[in-house]
């Protein structure tokens, strides 16, 4: 298996963030943790990333403890996009995109011919070879988080971890950004897990969902199981139900407001 992770426990103080987190990833996958604030979706990211050192349970990449792995050796197989990446405005999406090898290239290696087909690859795949020379201060918002993915992929990793990939993008970008995410695990066999706020985004592109709640899994199994389970209501304590416009289309929830008195 890509990435698999059995009995997380992770703490923060004396405040146990994840407890007994496990997952079995396939190749091609695509998992979402989906939960309220504060349910421990980040920290199982950052856990499965081997940024943040469980005090219980292991995560293995391809049958190898990641605790044994040195950053350089994660960094070939498994690229992780934090909420809010950082680089400065002056900088083009090649420039970003190039710093995606350097778990290849190192500091003594200069690049050769593979690393450049691995950059070209990684921006054509995204959809930004014609803005490759562009700063990520002309750029959209759904196009800086297409180029942060394009860097991602230029390390040639088949496991792309993201955290809240829609956030603060406008419904349109969204959209842009998932379906990138859709076409990866279809066309290029990449295996990837995300952490996203939004129910019915997380349904449709899914293969599988993981549902956590104040750092425990609450769920985890195909999206229409869980839209029959009923844990959505009580998870996120909202009254709402899930509709089916036809037999071939992902169940949609539908939450139920209360007119707002002005």
């Amino acid at each position: 298996m890509p990435l698999s992770c059995s009995q997380l426990s992770v703490f923060y103080g004396r405040r146990k963030a994840l407890s007994g987190f496990g997952l079995a990833m396939q190749k091609g996958e695509i998992r979402t943790l989906i939960g309220p604030n504060g349910s421990g979706k980040s920290t199982a990211l950052q856990a499965l990333a081997g940024l943040i050192a469980p005090a219980e349970g292991k995560v293995t990449i391809e049958d190898v403890s990641v605790a044994t792995m040195s950053r350089r050796a994660i960094a070939k197989k498994l690229a992780f996009l934090p909420q809010q990446p950082s680089a400065p405005d002056e900088m083009t999406i090649a420039q970003l995109v190039r710093q995606g090898r350097f778990a290849h290239v190192g500091l003594f290696r200069s690049y050769d011919r593979r690393d450049e087909e691995a950059i070209e690859w990684a921006l054509e795949s995204t959809g930004l070879s014609s803005l490759a020379d562009r700063t990520l201060q002309e750029l959209s918002g759904g196009e800086r988080q297409r180029a942060w993915i394009s860097a991602a992929l230029a390390q040639e990793a088949g496991i792309l971890l993201l955290d809240e990939p829609t956030s603060f993008l406008d419904i349109g970008y969204q959209v842009e950004v998932l379906d990138l995410v859709h076409r990866l695990s279809r066309e290029r066999g990449v295996t990837i897990i995300m952490a996203i706020h939004d129910i019915n985004q997380a349904i449709a592109v899914s293969d599988r969902i993981s549902l956590l709640e104040k750092g425990e899994l609450r769920f985890d199994g195909e999206p229409r199981a869980l839209a029959e389970s009923g844990l959505i209501e009580r998870t996120f304590r909202v009254k709402g139900r899930f509709v089916q416009v036809s037999p071939d289309a992902p169940p949609h929830f539908d939450v139920e407001l209360k007119r707002l008195s002005h």
